[in-house]
């Protein structure tokens, strides 16, 4: 594992490796001693990175894993995760955007209502919510917020 780590450009700061869970299948399941193995170890890695293309790479390269003896698990317990940490980067732009867009509906509201549009009354940045843009592409992330702002309307 640690060498499919290394080839795919990661150092050992980039990764950690659990404590393997050793199964003995003789002692957990039923249907005679035929099997092939008898033991099955089990681990997991976690990859820390902001490379993300680097990290997709490996993944797309488990058929080396497999090739080594190695079968990686993917189930609902070892999904691969991607984490999203440039909020902060990104906030000011955002919140930006949003009062300028809030300003364009109150605008369009004023006039359907044949009034003026005055001074901002009350304005709440709200949350941020980062989600997944969906489940196959779990590193493309959506990031929204909800900016409430309350105006004057002058007659």
């Amino acid at each position: 594992m640690t060498k499919f780590l290394k080839n795919g450009g990661f150092s050992e700061a980039d990764y950690s490796i659990s404590v393997p869970i050793v199964n003995d299948k003789d002692a957990s399941e039923y249907g005679g001693n035929n099997r092939v193995y008898r033991y099955l170890a089990t681990c997991t890695v976690t990859v820390c990175t902001k490379d993300v293309n680097k990290a997709l790479a490996l993944i797309n390269d488990q058929s080396e894993l497999i090739k080594a003896g190695i079968a990686p698990e993917n189930s609902w317990d070892c999904q691969t995760q991607f984490f999203f940490e440039g909020l902060n980067d990104i906030k000011p732009e955002m919140i930006q955007e949003a009062t300028k867009n809030a300003r364009e509906v109150a605008e369009k509201f004023a006039a359907d209502s044949q009034s003026k549009l005055g001074k901002i009354k009350t304005a709440n940045q709200g949350t941020f919510s980062i989600s997944d843009r969906d489940s196959f592409t779990p590193q493309v992330k959506n990031v929204r917020v909800v900016t409430n702002v309350v105006y004057y309307l002058n007659n």
